[in-house]
């Protein structure tokens, strides 16, 4: 048995595992309870499972957690709360770019990543960014429309607008954007 330290969401957490190689989402996952990264294709493709590490968009299940000791890393429960989201989580709830919601957290990680590099990314670099991300869904209208307006600077507005939309109407697609989005297992 091995103890592998990561650096998760600001917090030293010890995981205990058999092999140093083992996929950094199942630490994760299995380890540490946190359910953003998604297990999607298993084989880098879908892009279900990014997370930031060291500022890059990575996909945990083909990052092994002895490759990642000592640098930070970022999932979906590391950028905000359902009370204080992160200016891209707050786009795509205000654009409505979840249906399902499987494939979110890996979108979000991709455009935050991106847009923390390239503040003024256009929109042939935004798609190129999250060309590596899947949606079986084909929310990809709306998942731009976030990433643009978050660009933009206009997802405050939109929000404030998704804000005087009665509460029932559009609970569940805040609610699964936000944090618990990932508790699909």
């Amino acid at each position: 048995m091995a103890t592998v330290t990561l650096s998760v969401n600001g917090r030293e957490q010890t995981v205990d595992t058999d092999d140093p190689q083992t996929p950094l989402l199942y630490a994760l996952r299995d380890n540490l309870a946190l359910h953003g990264p998604k297990f999607g294709c298993g084989l880098g493709q879908c892009g279900a499972c990014t997370v930031i590490v060291d500022g890059n968009a990575v996909r945990s299940c083909q990052t092994m957690v002895s490759q990642v000791q000592g640098r930070a890393i970022t999932t979906l429960e590391g950028l905000g709360t359902p009370e204080k989201m992160h200016p891209v989580q707050a786009a795509f709830v205000a654009e409505q770019a979840a249906q399902c919601g499987y494939c979110v957290s890996g979108m979000i990680m991709s455009a935050k990543e991106l847009l923390d590099r390239n503040p003024k990314a256009t929109e042939a670099q935004v798609k190129e960014a999250l060309s590596g991300n899947l949606c079986r869904c084909a929310t990809y209208p709306e998942v731009m429309d976030a990433v643009v307006a978050k660009n933009a600077a206009e997802a405050n507005a939109l929000w404030a607008f998704r804000e005087s939309v009665p509460e029932a109407q559009f609970s569940n697609v805040k609610h699964d954007v936000a944090v618990t989005v990932s508790k699909v297992p």
